[in-house]
C-alpha cells in the first residue's frame, strides 16, 4: 500500500518539491485526480478555490490531473465520479473538516474506488483532514472518532508545527491505549510504501507513544510497521 499524509500547505508552490517526489514515487505516467470534499460545506466558491488550486498545481508539475466534485455523500455515490477515480493512479484528498469528510465518503461508491486505486499500486494523498481521515482514529472534541485506518493504530495531528497545544489534547483522548500519534509539520509528507514510513520535505513527523516521543525530519524513516 503506498499513501501519503500531509501536514498543511497543499497544492503552494512550496510543496512542489514534495509533490514531485510523491509523483516520482508513482513508478509510471501520473494520472491524477483531486477531490475537495473535506470544504463541501463551505460553498461553491471555495469548492472552486480548492478544486482550480489543484489541477493548476499538479499541471505545472507535468501530470494529468482533473478535479472529481465529491463534495457530499451525494456526490461520492455517484458512479460517473467514482469511475474517474478508480481509473486514476493517484488521489489527493485537500483540508477541510475531518469528521465531515470521512462521514462523506465512508461507504460509498468514491471510497470503493479509492480502494481500488491503492489496489492498483497507485498513490491516495491526503493533506490536514484528508490526512487526518487516513489514521484509524480521528481526534475531535470530546472524544476520538473513527478513521479509514490506512495507517494502522493511529492519530494523525496535522498542522503539528503551528499548534503545539495538539500535544496535550492528544495525550488525554488516547490515555490507556496503544494508539499512535503522528504529529506531521507543513509542507511535510509522511510517505508510506508498504511496511516503510518516510519523512519527505521541509519539515518533520514527530512520533508519539506512551513511552514519549521522537521526531523525524527529511530522508529518514520511521520504525517499520508491524
Amino acid at each position: 500500500m503506498k499513501h501519503a499524509l500531509v501536514g498543511a500547505g497543499e497544492y503552494l508552490p512550496r510543496m512542489e518539491p514534495v509533490d514531485l517526489e510523491l509523483l516520482k514515487r508513482l513508478g509510471k505516467t501520473p494520472k491524477v485526480v483531486c477531490i475537495p470534499a473535506g470544504a463541501g460545506t463551505e460553498g461553491p466558491n471555495r469548492i472552486a478555490y480548492w478544486s482550480n488550486l489543484g489541477v493548476d498545481h499538479f499541471k505545472k508539475l507535468g501530470a494529468d490531473v482533473t478535479a472529481v466534485q465529491v463534495i457530499d455523500k451525494a456526490t461520492a455515490d455517484d458512479q460517473k465520479l467514482a469511475d474517474q477515480i478508480a481509473e486514476a493512479n493517484f488521489v489527493y484528498f485537500s483540508g477541510g473538516k475531518p469528521a465531515y469528510l470521512y462521514d462523506s465518503l465512508k461507504d460509498t461508491l468514491t471510497w470503493q474506488a479509492v480502494e481500488t486505486v491503492l489496489e492498483n499500486d497507485g498513490i491516495v494523498a491526503g493533506c490536514s483532514a484528508g490526512a487526518m481521515i487516513q489514521g484509524s482514529k480521528i481526534m475531535g472534541m470530546p472524544s476520538l472518532g473513527d478513521g479509514f485506518g490506512l495507517l494502522p493504530n493511529s492519530v494523525i495531528l496535522p498542522h503539528f508545527d503551528e499548534y503545539p497545544g495538539f500535544v496535550s489534547r492528544a495525550s488525554r483522548l488516547i490515555s490507556g491505549t496503544s494508539i499512535i500519534t503522528y504529529g506531521i509539520d507543513g509542507m511535510t509528507a509522511l510517505f508510506r510504501d508498504g511496511n516503510k514510513l518516510e519523512v519527505i520535505g521541509s519539515g518533520g513527523v514527530t512520533v508519539i507513544t506512551k513511552d514519549g516521543r521522537e521526531r523525524f525530519t527529511h530522508g529518514e524513516f520511521l520504525p517499520d510497521l508491524i
